[in-house]
């Protein structure tokens, strides 16, 4: 009986042997992820180029793996890099330490933090491993200005945080925030 199973095992390895693998075509042809993938983290921005992040220290705090360091800072109205009180000065992520489960993504209460489907994160040396700010914040799309600048989006707080550009208008659907009750 041994050595019918030796061979058995032989016959599946000369079958399965010069079939195509998966990863043939990957330098040429990437991979495409779910929807949902967890991959390179992404600090987001206003529709003005303000940063969303606050540096409350809640994503560091939730992180399991300890990878996540922030730093936050007050801001003034000379400089002022995100529309609330503080911003996180310094921000890093130690992906040599990450598990990528996502729990920073659901304890940050201003949505900044966000998982992309990028998941190309090997590197040759451990110092290009810890993303610093610079590197995880999103890039300034048409119509944003790089920060420190004023709020652009509302006179007050309020206008500010309903995301409601110069041209918006307001939702007044019964029970929407901001609308008729």
């Amino acid at each position: 009986m041994g050595l019918f199973d030796a061979w058995a095992g032989f016959g599946i390895t000369f079958r399965t042997i010069f079939r195509k693998t998966f990863t043939q075509d990957y330098p040429l042809k990437p991979k495409v992820t779910a929807p949902r993938f967890h991959g390179r983290h992404q600090l987001n921005r206003w529709p003005d180029g303000l940063e969303k992040c606050v540096g409350c220290e809640l994503c560091a705090w939730a992180c399991p793996a300890d990878a996540i360091y922030v730093e936050g800072a007050d801001n003034t109205e000379e400089e002022r890099y995100s529309p609330g009180e503080r911003y996180g000065r310094v921000y890093q992520i130690n992906y040599l330490r990450c598990i990528l489960c996502g729990l920073c993504i659901e304890a940050c209460p201003t949505r900044a933090l966000t998982m992309t489907n990028e998941f190309e994160l090997a590197d040759t040396t451990r110092a290009k491993m810890i993303y610093e700010k610079h590197q995880l914040l999103a890039p300034l799309l048409p119509g944003m200005e790089q920060p420190p600048h004023p709020r652009r989006l509302g006179d007050d707080e309020l206008d500010y945080f309903r995301g409601l550009p110069d041209t918006g208008t307001p939702d007044t659907r019964t029970g929407a925030p901001g609308g008729e009750a």
